[in-house]
């Protein structure tokens, strides 16, 4: 193990805010490859505002852990998005590699903050979009 590398610390606010994105799915990073010596771990913070979602789309190699913080989720998969997770606060998910969903905030007033982990970076890979009605019990804020 080298003695060189350290602990470091992203203070709130320092976030790497330069991630891929995902439609109203906003991520930014508290630990990952571009601002920490970390090689094999992405850790950050991902939020859809009120009535907002994701594209569809998948991670790529990644795994993916995530834990609701705040709000109020729900993913859409399967064959022509028909199946469905509901999650809450307190609740974790294990997210496959290459597993096309969509992340949805099912709140019109509140927003939803997941804690995500994933290794071994943060890969986004957007496919085509989808028309809101196909995706059950959506609605998106007024």
């Amino acid at each position: 193990m080298s003695h060189d590398l350290r602990p470091v610390v992203t203070r709130k606010g320092d976030e790497d805010k330069n991630t891929l994105q995902s439609g109203g799915c906003i991520r930014i990073s508290g630990v990952g490859p571009q601002h920490t010596p970390a090689t094999k771990i992405w850790f950050g913070k991902v939020s859809n505002e009120p009535g907002y979602r994701s594209y569809p789309h998948h991670h790529g190699e990644a795994e993916t852990g995530g834990y609701v913080l705040k709000g109020k989720a729900r993913i859409y998969f399967g064959k022509d998005w028909q199946e469905y997770l509901d999650m809450e606060e307190g609740d974790f998910i294990f997210v496959p590699p290459n597993w096309p969903h969509i992340e949805v905030n099912m709140s019109t007033t509140e927003e939803l903050v997941w804690l995500t982990t994933r290794t071994p970076d943060n890969i986004v890979i957007n496919l085509p979009d989808v028309d809101d009605s196909v995706l059950a019990g959506f609605r998106r804020a007024q």
